[in-house]
């Protein structure tokens, strides 16, 4: 079993049409799926948008009232994917975005990898036309967890299409006990859980994608600058994130 996990906040005009799509994708390259939307406590129709999808789609939708942030709906959705399994060994969360930038056409050769063995299969952006803030931070990025954080064999730390073995999920969610999975919020929260699980991971492999910032229409929530320092000021806090594991 696949769970497409789709962490979703004000996607209406997007989510649609996304969902159309990963169906059409398994129409065409049949595997056992089911699609987890964790709406964030959307203002816009997101929720109107995904009601009549229920019917045509093994969809399920979990909802916020309020917007508590993608670290909050990673960590729901871990553990949702955690709870649902019944072959962890087997079955593998998808993460991606609601807006087009990850391509649900992609989704074959990540499970090719999944499925040959890869615990942690890591879509790797390359090229692509990338919005000003988005360009100006995967540039800086880097820089600000290069003394704090290692991913061994990952480049690109910060994507958000990944697929993850859930018996490594389970195994850190184990080893963390009460504690939340994630921590963090933004690209840091995608670099937090990469960093937990890599421990837990037998084989890592990446798939070069080129992200579609450009056929979005909404711009990017990425500011520059505060998501640096952000992402430096939690960087800082890894070794509290390694230890936890290392305890275990």
């Amino acid at each position: 079993m696949l769970y497409i996990c789709v962490p979703a906040y004000n996607e209406a005009p997007t989510i649609g049409v996304l969902l159309w799509r990963i169906r059409k994708v398994f129409q065409e390259y049949s595997r056992e799926y089911e699609v987890i939307v964790y709406d964030d406590g959307s203002t816009d129709a997101t929720a109107e948008t995904l009601e009549p999808y229920a019917s045509v789609l093994p969809l399920t939708v979990l909802r916020s009232e309020t917007r508590r942030g993608y670290g909050h709906a990673l960590n729901a959705l871990c553990a949702e994917v955690s709870r649902r399994t019944r072959y962890a060994r087997r079955d593998g969360m998808v993460v991606m975005q609601a807006d087009f930038t990850d391509q649900p056409e992609m989704l074959p050769e990540l499970v090719k990898r999944f499925e040959g063995g890869a615990d942690i299969v890591v879509a790797e952006r390359n090229g692509g036309t990338l919005p000003v803030p988005v360009r100006r931070l995967s540039r800086v990025a880097p820089w600000m967890i290069r003394f704090f954080v290692s991913t061994p064999d990952v480049r690109d730390p910060f994507g958000t299409f990944r697929i993850y073995r859930i018996s490594a999920i389970r195994d850190l969610l184990k080893s963390l006990g009460e504690s939340p999975l994630i921590t963090t919020d933004g690209w840091a929260a995608n670099v937090e859980l990469l960093v937990k699980l890599l421990p837990f991971s037998r084989r890592t492999e990446r798939v070069d994608v080129t992200p579609r910032y450009d056929v979005r229409p909404r711009d990017t929530r990425v500011r520059a600058f505060p998501d640096a320092m952000a992402l430096y000021k939690q960087a800082k806090g890894a070794r509290q994130w390694r230890s936890k594991v290392a305890a275990v």
